[in-house]
């Protein structure tokens, strides 16, 4: 009996390892590839990992995926008898990834093990950079690195100044000025002439007091070139004015303004196209101290508001009007109403009207 016994396991473990041999199964003659050095500037590089099929099955790939975009393979698509070799491309392209490179690619198969991953590295050298890189915004004659600027975050009565390089492309002198500028933003060139080839600066400065506004605000300048006025030729500025609670007290939070909602927000279900929704807000005020409403403003023109007052004692409460006009509006409707207060703990409340317009 126990002859038997150790026959019997014998062939189980045979039957188990012939079993296994005959799945297909990969012999790569490597897994991982350093290309070393390569340059940015010449293109992309390629390695391909060689295998044989050393199951007693067809080896089939089912797919092969990158770990990321800059990295495309390609691979055998035909099944692989058994002793017979196949292939897995990896191309990686460097353009615009400077530094050190680690990418790995999946292969999956019908394998005994299904997924078996190959991983390529090296250092990208970058590529000189030329002049539409460095400034990549054209205007007439002159190239800049933005045309946009962003003062960030300001206090209602703050001042702050931020400026964009340019460089003169043309081959003639060129005379910049600025038309439309409104009164809270100061703007100028430096030199405010330049000569081919020369590089200045556009300075520009931001006084929130003169803008007497909240929140996200925007404005457009335009650019004159030789004194020659298009309006294509514009920067865009932005800033975002809140008040600065950082400084305050304990104490002084603590008897601050509150503002409480009953439902921030509005689903409007399912209306006809160029129907009104209208539905009104309640805010009421838990704090210790008036309520304040700064501004409210609709993330859509579409959006009416409309505050019932814009000063509520301790206690009170007010509401807030909106009419969603859905006139060549469809489909489903997402939309936002900011309410900056002058609460410290929610200073921007977002209110939402939502539904669909059929």
């Amino acid at each position: 009996m126990k002859k038997l016994s150790l026959i019997l396991i014998a062939l189980v473990i045979v039957s188990s390892t012939w079993a296994q041999h005959a799945k297909p199964a990969f012999s790569f003659n490597k897994t991982l590839h350093d290309f070393g050095g390569i340059e940015e500037s010449a293109g992309k590089v390629s390695y391909q990992f060689n295998f044989t099929n050393t199951g007693s099955q067809p080896l089939v790939i089912h797919n092969v995926r990158a770990s990321c975009g800059c990295t495309s393979p390609e691979w055998s698509k035909q099944p692989i008898a058994p002793g017979g070799k196949g292939y897995v491309k990896a191309i990686f392209d460097p353009k615009n990834r400077p530094g050190n490179f680690n990418k790995t690619i999946t292969v999956t198969a019908n394998t005994e093990t299904p997924n078996t991953v190959l991983r390529i590295t090296g250092t990208v050298a970058p590529r000189p950079k030329t002049t539409e890189d460095i400034y990549p915004h054209a205007i007439e004659g002159i190239r800049l690195k933005s045309k946009h600027i962003s003062f960030t975050r300001i206090t209602p009565k703050g001042k702050k100044s931020e400026e964009i390089d340019f460089i003169n492309t043309s081959d003639e002198e060129l005379n910049i000025g600025f038309n439309r500028v409104p009164a809270h933003v100061n703007i100028k060139a430096v030199p405010a002439t330049v000569k081919p080839g020369e590089k200045g600066k556009i300075l520009a400065s931001y006084d929130a007091e003169v803008k007497n506004d909240w929140g996200f605000v925007y404005d457009q300048i335009f650019l004159t070139i030789n004194d020659v006025k298009n309006y294509k030729n514009r920067i865009s500025i932005n800033a975002n004015i809140q008040e600065d609670f950082s400084q305050w007290s304990q104490e002084k939070k603590k008897n601050a303004a509150k503002i409480s909602i009953d439902n921030k927000i509005f689903d409007f279900g399912t209306i006809k196209q160029g129907t009104k929704a209208e539905h009104s807000f309640s805010i009421t005020n838990t704090g210790k101290s008036d309520l304040i409403i700064r501004k409210v403003k609709a993330s859509c023109g579409c959006t009416a508001t409309k505050p019932e007052k814009t000063v509520i004692k301790p206690g009170d409460h007010t509401t807030i009007s909106t009419i969603f006009n859905s006139a060549g509006k469809s489909g489903r409707q997402n939309k936002s109403v900011t309410v900056i207060t002058n609460d410290p703990l929610a200073s921007n409340v977002l209110l939402r009207v939502q539904g669909i317009v059929e």
